[in-house]
């Protein structure tokens, strides 16, 4: 599964953000979501949505083998993950996350609802 962003029609609103915490985690923390909205200043009005592009890096490093694959995407099994955070320096687009309240990584695992969301079709599937 592919995305494409649309940098433009972002208005930094970050709905993304808490969406995607709300549906990982059940809890309204933008710290906690699998992408983010990075403001680009000083231009004004500027934002980038950074997200996982699922190129595997993380997986190649993991030692524990706890970053698999299935059908596109890269999730960690945190049944294997044991917090070493290898994976963290080598993701290209630095969308693997921590926080203090987890053990393992947050990671991007296109349930989609942060495109669902967006009111501005920012985040959409390549071939929509």
């Amino acid at each position: 599964m592919r995305a494409k962003i649309d940098n433009f029609k972002c208005t930094g609103c970050r709905l993304c953000e808490v969406v995607c915490a709300e549906a990982k985690f059940k809890e309204s923390n933008p710290r906690k979501a699998a992408l983010r909205v990075q403001g680009k200043f000083p231009a004004p009005g500027t934002y980038q949505v950074k997200f996982c592009t699922q190129c595997g890096m993380c997986a190649e490093v993991c030692p524990e083998g706890a970053i698999e694959e299935k059908d596109g995407v890269y999730r960690i099994n945190p049944d294997l993950c044991t917090g070493c955070l290898a994976c963290l320096p080598v993701c290209p687009e630095e969308v693997i996350f921590t926080h203090p309240d987890l053990r393992t990584p947050i990671k991007c695992d296109w349930c989609g609802e942060c495109m669902v969301a967006c009111p501005r079709r920012v985040i959409r599937l390549k071939n929509s």
